[in-house]
């Protein structure tokens, strides 16, 4: 079953945007008319990672950042490059671009159990 997540332009070019959901937190990363879509969860501390809402990006828009110990993950495809977690990887959701929303599969979510630390 196909989950919309919001319309493609109410993510601003560049940036990012969260999104709670029954199953889980996610947020979305744009750029241009490629948006990937991540669970909201830091692979080291199973935390979320957003120092604010919506901010998921360090200071220069380069690198997703955890706020709480300043790992980096790459935007597209979420490995961590600098932190505790380097080497592991964030959980990609896979989305599409449909009639102009960003969707997902909900049978991509995580159960709650792969989400015990």
């Amino acid at each position: 079953m196909s989950i919309v997540l919001c319309a493609v332009v109410e993510i601003p070019d560049g940036g990012t945007r969260g999104f709670v959901l029954p199953q889980a937190r996610l947020f979305a990363v744009r750029s241009g008319d490629n948006v990937s879509v991540y669970l909201n969860r830091c692979p080291h501390l199973g935390i979320p990672l957003q120092w604010q809402e919506h901010g998921f990006l360090d200071n220069g828009n380069a690198f997703i950042r955890c706020a709480t110990h300043g790992a980096r993950f790459e935007k597209h495809s979420g490995l961590c490059i600098q932190g505790p977690c380097r080497g592991e990887s964030l959980w990609q959701i896979t989305a599409t671009i449909n009639a102009g929303n960003v969707e997902i599969d909900e049978n991509e979510l995580p159960l709650k159990t792969e989400l015990r630390l």
